[in-house]
């Protein structure tokens, strides 16, 4: 994992519009966000290995589900970016399970924090400039 510098770092906004500012920028509310926090992610590389990641905190309201009906402030904590390695292929310890199959689907990683080349880190600098940019408009 590797913090970036940004303007966004302790920024409080509406969940609602950054949500909007975000996803015309390419990132995607994370999958695991809950009602008092969460991250915008935004995929650097084809594979979805590399991540630019915005984490937030929500400081009043809560999140839900429809965009609507969203009332949450949110504060931006510091953005990073991390590499997930997944182990190509099946996985040697899977075994049959008809009603675990619904809840364990997908592997973890193999490295969840995987080093990151620089040129990952520099697109996400990039990004984060642009995202920086619009944020004070």
């Amino acid at each position: 994992m590797i913090p970036i510098a940004s303007e966004v770092e302790g920024v409080e906004k509406k969940f609602t519009e950054m949500q909007v500012l975000l996803e015309e920028q390419g990132f995607t509310l994370g999958g695991n966000w809950d009602y008092d926090g969460g991250s915008f992610d935004r995929a650097l590389d084809n594979e979805n290995k590399v991540w630019l990641r915005i984490p937030f905190q929500v400081t009043d309201g809560n999140i839900d589900s429809e965009l609507s009906e969203n009332n949450a402030i949110i504060r931006f904590a510091t953005p990073y970016v991390l590499r997930h390695l997944y182990q190509e292929g099946n996985d040697p310890e899977a075994s049959f399970r008809v009603v675990g199959a619904m809840f364990d689907q997908f592997q973890s990683p193999s490295d969840p924090d995987a080093p990151v080349d620089d040129r990952w880190t520099e697109r996400a600098k990039e990004i984060m400039s642009e995202v920086d940019r619009l944020l004070k408009r």
